[in-house]
Protein backbone atom coordinates (compact mmCIF):
# COMPACT_ATOMS: atom_id res chain seq x y z
CA UNK A 1 0.00 0.00 0.00
CA UNK A 2 2.79 2.40 1.01
CA UNK A 3 4.72 1.52 -2.16
CA UNK A 4 1.78 2.29 -4.41
CA UNK A 5 1.22 5.68 -2.69
CA UNK A 6 4.89 6.58 -3.10
CA UNK A 7 4.76 5.61 -6.75
CA UNK A 8 1.66 7.71 -7.30
CA UNK A 9 3.34 10.74 -5.71
CA UNK A 10 6.43 10.37 -7.91
CA UNK A 11 4.20 10.04 -10.96
CA UNK A 12 2.27 13.19 -10.01
CA UNK A 13 5.50 15.13 -9.45
CA UNK A 14 6.79 14.01 -12.82
CA UNK A 15 3.58 15.09 -14.51
CA UNK A 16 3.80 18.54 -12.90
CA UNK A 17 7.38 18.95 -14.04
CA UNK A 18 6.42 18.06 -17.60
CA UNK A 19 3.51 20.47 -17.46
CA UNK A 20 5.70 23.31 -16.23
CA UNK A 21 8.51 22.68 -18.73
CA UNK A 22 6.79 24.52 -21.62
CA UNK A 23 6.16 27.50 -19.31
CA UNK A 24 9.83 27.68 -18.35
CA UNK A 25 10.99 27.43 -21.94
CA UNK A 26 8.50 30.15 -22.84
CA UNK A 27 10.58 32.65 -20.83
CA UNK A 28 13.44 33.54 -23.21
CA UNK A 29 16.88 34.35 -21.87
CA UNK A 30 17.64 38.06 -21.99
CA UNK A 31 18.55 39.65 -24.32
CA UNK A 32 16.29 37.92 -26.81
CA UNK A 33 16.03 40.88 -29.21
CA UNK A 34 17.92 44.09 -30.11
CA UNK A 35 18.30 46.41 -27.12
CA UNK A 36 17.98 50.17 -27.44
CA UNK A 37 20.22 52.40 -25.31
CA UNK A 38 18.60 55.81 -25.45
CA UNK A 39 20.78 58.89 -24.95
CA UNK A 40 18.68 61.97 -24.05
CA UNK A 41 21.19 64.33 -25.69
CA UNK A 42 22.50 65.05 -29.17
CA UNK A 43 25.25 62.86 -30.66
CA UNK A 44 28.86 63.74 -29.98
CA UNK A 45 28.84 64.48 -26.24
CA UNK A 46 30.43 62.49 -23.44
CA UNK A 47 27.19 60.67 -22.61
CA UNK A 48 26.85 59.62 -26.24
CA UNK A 49 30.49 58.48 -26.30
CA UNK A 50 30.06 56.35 -23.16
CA UNK A 51 26.87 54.83 -24.57
CA UNK A 52 28.48 53.83 -27.85
CA UNK A 53 31.51 52.31 -26.15
CA UNK A 54 29.41 50.12 -23.87
CA UNK A 55 26.93 49.25 -26.64
CA UNK A 56 29.73 47.84 -28.77
CA UNK A 57 31.07 45.69 -25.92
CA UNK A 58 27.64 44.41 -24.91
CA UNK A 59 26.93 43.44 -28.51
CA UNK A 60 30.19 41.49 -28.67
CA UNK A 61 29.56 39.75 -25.34
CA UNK A 62 25.93 38.76 -25.78
CA UNK A 63 25.74 38.22 -29.53
CA UNK A 64 22.66 40.45 -29.58
CA UNK A 65 22.49 43.99 -30.96
CA UNK A 66 22.78 46.87 -28.49
CA UNK A 67 22.29 50.11 -30.38
CA UNK A 68 22.30 53.78 -29.42
CA UNK A 69 19.45 56.16 -30.20
CA UNK A 70 19.58 59.89 -29.47
CA UNK A 71 16.51 61.82 -28.33
CA UNK A 72 17.64 65.28 -27.26
CA UNK A 73 15.67 68.12 -25.72
CA UNK A 74 14.74 69.94 -22.51
CA UNK A 75 17.91 69.08 -20.56
CA UNK A 76 17.41 65.37 -21.16
CA UNK A 77 13.83 65.22 -19.90
CA UNK A 78 12.29 64.26 -23.26
CA UNK A 79 14.43 61.16 -23.66
CA UNK A 80 14.19 60.24 -19.98
CA UNK A 81 10.39 60.42 -20.11
CA UNK A 82 10.32 58.29 -23.25
CA UNK A 83 12.28 55.52 -21.50
CA UNK A 84 10.24 55.81 -18.30
CA UNK A 85 7.12 55.15 -20.36
CA UNK A 86 8.63 52.34 -22.44
CA UNK A 87 7.65 48.70 -21.96
CA UNK A 88 9.64 47.22 -19.03
CA UNK A 89 10.70 44.19 -21.05
CA UNK A 90 14.45 44.72 -21.33
CA UNK A 91 14.20 46.27 -24.77
CA UNK A 92 14.93 49.91 -23.83
CA UNK A 93 17.25 51.52 -21.30
CA UNK A 94 18.31 55.09 -20.57
CA UNK A 95 21.92 56.26 -20.60
CA UNK A 96 21.89 59.13 -18.12
CA UNK A 97 24.43 61.29 -16.35
CA UNK A 98 24.87 63.69 -13.44
CA UNK A 99 22.32 66.08 -14.95
CA UNK A 100 19.65 63.50 -14.14
CA UNK A 101 20.19 64.17 -10.41
CA UNK A 102 19.68 67.90 -11.01
CA UNK A 103 16.39 67.71 -12.92
CA UNK A 104 13.93 67.71 -9.97
CA UNK A 105 15.44 71.02 -8.84
CA UNK A 106 15.44 72.61 -12.30
CA UNK A 107 11.83 71.85 -13.26
CA UNK A 108 8.69 72.48 -11.22
CA UNK A 109 7.17 69.30 -12.58
CA UNK A 110 8.67 66.40 -14.52
CA UNK A 111 6.54 64.24 -16.84
CA UNK A 112 7.61 61.06 -15.01
CA UNK A 113 8.18 60.22 -11.34
CA UNK A 114 11.86 61.05 -10.79
CA UNK A 115 12.03 59.02 -7.58
CA UNK A 116 10.62 55.77 -8.93
CA UNK A 117 9.80 56.00 -12.65
CA UNK A 118 13.29 54.87 -13.67
CA UNK A 119 15.45 52.30 -11.90
CA UNK A 120 19.21 53.00 -11.74
CA UNK A 121 21.02 49.83 -12.88
CA UNK A 122 24.75 50.58 -12.81
CA UNK A 123 27.42 53.12 -13.69
CA UNK A 124 29.40 53.11 -16.92
CA UNK A 125 32.11 55.64 -16.07
CA UNK A 126 32.69 58.63 -13.88
CA UNK A 127 35.01 61.54 -14.46
CA UNK A 128 36.03 64.51 -12.32
CA UNK A 129 35.50 68.12 -13.27
CA UNK A 130 38.37 70.26 -14.55
CA UNK A 131 38.75 74.00 -14.03
CA UNK A 132 40.18 75.54 -17.21
CA UNK A 133 41.17 78.99 -18.42
CA UNK A 134 42.24 80.08 -21.89
CA UNK A 135 45.80 79.41 -23.00
CA UNK A 136 46.42 83.17 -23.01
CA UNK A 137 44.98 83.73 -19.54
CA UNK A 138 47.20 85.50 -17.00
CA UNK A 139 46.21 82.97 -14.33
CA UNK A 140 48.70 80.12 -14.02
CA UNK A 141 47.25 78.58 -10.86
CA UNK A 142 43.86 78.25 -9.22
CA UNK A 143 45.06 80.36 -6.32
CA UNK A 144 45.96 83.23 -8.65
CA UNK A 145 42.48 83.03 -10.13
CA UNK A 146 40.85 82.98 -6.68
CA UNK A 147 42.87 85.96 -5.50
CA UNK A 148 41.94 87.97 -8.61
CA UNK A 149 38.26 87.10 -8.18
CA UNK A 150 38.31 88.20 -4.56
CA UNK A 151 40.12 91.41 -5.41
CA UNK A 152 37.60 92.36 -8.10
CA UNK A 153 34.19 90.81 -7.30
CA UNK A 154 31.96 90.09 -10.31
CA UNK A 155 34.64 91.17 -12.76
CA UNK A 156 35.73 87.65 -13.73
CA UNK A 157 33.33 85.51 -15.76
CA UNK A 158 32.63 81.81 -16.07
CA UNK A 159 30.98 80.20 -19.05
CA UNK A 160 28.48 77.35 -19.19
CA UNK A 161 26.35 75.37 -21.60
CA UNK A 162 23.24 77.13 -20.31
CA UNK A 163 21.36 77.85 -17.10
CA UNK A 164 21.00 74.66 -15.10
CA UNK A 165 23.53 72.71 -17.17
CA UNK A 166 26.24 70.63 -15.52
CA UNK A 167 28.84 73.22 -16.56
CA UNK A 168 26.76 75.98 -14.97
CA UNK A 169 26.40 74.11 -11.69
CA UNK A 170 30.04 73.03 -11.76
CA UNK A 171 30.94 76.73 -11.95
CA UNK A 172 28.52 77.52 -9.14
CA UNK A 173 30.11 74.80 -7.03
CA UNK A 174 33.53 76.39 -7.58
CA UNK A 175 32.12 79.80 -6.64
CA UNK A 176 30.52 78.47 -3.47
CA UNK A 177 33.60 76.62 -2.25
CA UNK A 178 35.85 79.59 -2.96
CA UNK A 179 33.31 82.13 -1.66
CA UNK A 180 33.75 84.00 -4.93
CA UNK A 181 31.66 86.45 -6.94
CA UNK A 182 31.93 85.42 -10.60
CA UNK A 183 29.60 86.53 -13.37
CA UNK A 184 27.83 83.70 -15.18
CA UNK A 185 27.80 83.78 -19.00
CA UNK A 186 25.49 81.08 -20.41
CA UNK A 187 25.96 79.77 -23.95
CA UNK A 188 23.70 77.57 -26.05
CA UNK A 189 25.77 74.48 -25.34
CA UNK A 190 28.94 73.15 -23.72
CA UNK A 191 30.79 73.30 -27.04
CA UNK A 192 30.12 77.01 -27.39
CA UNK A 193 31.15 77.56 -23.78
CA UNK A 194 34.47 75.89 -24.47
CA UNK A 195 34.97 78.13 -27.50
CA UNK A 196 34.20 81.07 -25.23
CA UNK A 197 37.03 80.26 -22.85
CA UNK A 198 39.40 79.36 -25.70
CA UNK A 199 38.78 82.75 -27.35
CA UNK A 200 38.97 84.67 -24.08
CA UNK A 201 35.32 85.76 -24.09
CA UNK A 202 35.00 84.26 -20.61
CA UNK A 203 37.70 83.73 -17.99
CA UNK A 204 36.97 80.24 -16.74
CA UNK A 205 34.99 77.08 -17.41
CA UNK A 206 34.34 74.08 -15.18
CA UNK A 207 33.68 71.01 -17.29
CA UNK A 208 34.02 67.22 -17.32
CA UNK A 209 37.49 65.77 -17.85
CA UNK A 210 36.65 64.06 -21.19
CA UNK A 211 35.62 67.46 -22.57
CA UNK A 212 38.61 69.33 -21.16
CA UNK A 213 41.45 66.92 -21.90
CA UNK A 214 41.53 67.24 -25.72
CA UNK A 215 41.60 71.04 -25.42
CA UNK A 216 44.34 70.92 -22.77
CA UNK A 217 46.41 68.50 -24.88
CA UNK A 218 45.87 70.72 -27.91
CA UNK A 219 47.17 73.77 -26.08
CA UNK A 220 43.86 75.64 -26.37
CA UNK A 221 43.20 75.87 -22.63
CA UNK A 222 45.13 75.56 -19.37
CA UNK A 223 43.86 73.25 -16.62
CA UNK A 224 44.23 74.66 -13.10
CA UNK A 225 42.77 71.83 -11.02
CA UNK A 226 40.81 68.58 -11.13
CA UNK A 227 38.11 67.72 -8.58
CA UNK A 228 39.30 64.14 -8.02
CA UNK A 229 40.97 62.82 -4.83
CA UNK A 230 44.15 62.09 -6.79
CA UNK A 231 45.69 63.37 -10.00
CA UNK A 232 44.58 61.99 -13.34
CA UNK A 233 47.11 60.06 -15.41
CA UNK A 234 45.87 61.96 -18.46
CA UNK A 235 46.58 65.29 -16.69
CA UNK A 236 49.46 64.29 -14.46
CA UNK A 237 50.75 67.88 -14.10
CA UNK A 238 47.40 69.28 -12.97
CA UNK A 239 46.88 69.48 -9.18
CA UNK A 240 43.83 68.20 -7.35
CA UNK A 241 41.49 70.64 -5.62
CA UNK A 242 43.17 69.94 -2.29
CA UNK A 243 46.64 70.51 -3.76
CA UNK A 244 45.40 73.75 -5.33
CA UNK A 245 44.25 75.09 -1.97
CA UNK A 246 40.55 74.28 -2.38
CA UNK A 247 40.15 71.29 -0.08
CA UNK A 248 36.58 70.04 -0.08
CA UNK A 249 35.89 70.90 -3.70
CA UNK A 250 35.02 67.40 -4.87
CA UNK A 251 32.64 66.54 -7.68
CA UNK A 252 32.28 64.02 -10.43
CA UNK A 253 30.37 63.61 -13.65
CA UNK A 254 28.93 60.11 -13.67
CA UNK A 255 27.33 58.24 -16.57
CA UNK A 256 25.04 55.30 -15.97
CA UNK A 257 22.17 53.11 -17.12
CA UNK A 258 18.56 53.19 -15.92
CA UNK A 259 15.63 50.90 -16.69
CA UNK A 260 11.88 51.56 -16.86
CA UNK A 261 10.05 50.85 -13.62
CA UNK A 262 8.83 47.26 -13.56
CA UNK A 263 11.72 45.77 -15.50
CA UNK A 264 12.20 42.22 -14.13
CA UNK A 265 15.00 41.95 -11.60
CA UNK A 266 16.73 39.08 -13.48
CA UNK A 267 17.11 41.38 -16.50
CA UNK A 268 18.50 44.20 -14.33
CA UNK A 269 20.92 41.78 -12.66
CA UNK A 270 22.08 40.38 -16.00
CA UNK A 271 22.62 43.85 -17.48
CA UNK A 272 24.62 44.98 -14.45
CA UNK A 273 26.81 41.88 -14.68
CA UNK A 274 27.36 42.29 -18.44
CA UNK A 275 28.28 45.98 -18.06
CA UNK A 276 30.70 45.20 -15.24
CA UNK A 277 32.31 42.49 -17.37
CA UNK A 278 32.59 44.82 -20.36
CA UNK A 279 34.18 47.57 -18.29
CA UNK A 280 36.92 45.18 -17.15
CA UNK A 281 38.19 44.72 -20.71
CA UNK A 282 41.70 46.24 -21.03
CA UNK A 283 40.95 48.15 -24.23
CA UNK A 284 37.94 49.90 -22.69
CA UNK A 285 39.84 50.67 -19.48
CA UNK A 286 42.62 52.24 -21.56
CA UNK A 287 40.21 54.20 -23.74
CA UNK A 288 38.36 55.69 -20.75
CA UNK A 289 41.60 56.45 -18.88
CA UNK A 290 42.75 58.51 -21.85
CA UNK A 291 39.54 60.52 -21.36
CA UNK A 292 40.22 61.01 -17.66
CA UNK A 293 37.39 58.64 -16.76
CA UNK A 294 37.27 55.58 -14.49
CA UNK A 295 35.20 52.48 -15.35
CA UNK A 296 32.01 51.94 -13.36
CA UNK A 297 30.04 48.74 -12.84
CA UNK A 298 28.62 49.78 -9.45
CA UNK A 299 26.23 47.33 -7.82
CA UNK A 300 22.60 48.20 -8.54
CA UNK A 301 21.61 48.82 -4.91
CA UNK A 302 24.65 51.04 -4.38
CA UNK A 303 23.96 53.03 -7.53
CA UNK A 304 20.36 53.61 -6.51
CA UNK A 305 21.49 55.07 -3.18
CA UNK A 306 24.18 57.08 -4.93
CA UNK A 307 21.65 58.72 -7.27
CA UNK A 308 19.51 59.68 -4.26
CA UNK A 309 22.50 61.31 -2.55
CA UNK A 310 23.53 63.09 -5.74
CA UNK A 311 19.99 64.43 -6.15
CA UNK A 312 20.15 65.88 -2.64
CA UNK A 313 23.68 67.25 -3.00
CA UNK A 314 23.11 68.99 -6.33
CA UNK A 315 19.79 70.29 -5.02
CA UNK A 316 21.71 72.13 -2.31
CA UNK A 317 24.10 73.63 -4.89
CA UNK A 318 21.18 74.74 -7.07
CA UNK A 319 19.35 76.31 -4.13
CA UNK A 320 22.48 78.19 -3.02
CA UNK A 321 22.98 79.41 -6.58
CA UNK A 322 19.48 80.84 -6.66
CA UNK A 323 18.49 78.94 -9.81
CA UNK A 324 14.71 78.99 -10.12
CA UNK A 325 12.94 75.89 -11.49
CA UNK A 326 11.15 76.35 -14.80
Amino acid sequence: MKTSIRAALFAAAGACALALAPLASAQPAWPDKPVRLLVPYAPGGTTDYAARQIAQKLTEQTGKSFYVENKAGASGTIGSDLVAKSAPDGGTFLINDTTYAMLPHLFKKLPWDHASGLVPVTTIVDAPLVLVVGAGSPYKTAQELVEAARKSPDKLTFGSGGVGSSTHLGGELFKQHGKLALTHVPYKGAGEAMLGVVSGQVDVLVTAAPTAIPQVKGGKVRALLVTSPKRLDALADVPTSAEAGMKGLAATNWFGIAAPKGTPQPIIDKLQAEVKKALASPDLVKRFAEQGAAPGGMATADFQQYVKRQTQDWGAVIKAAGVQPE
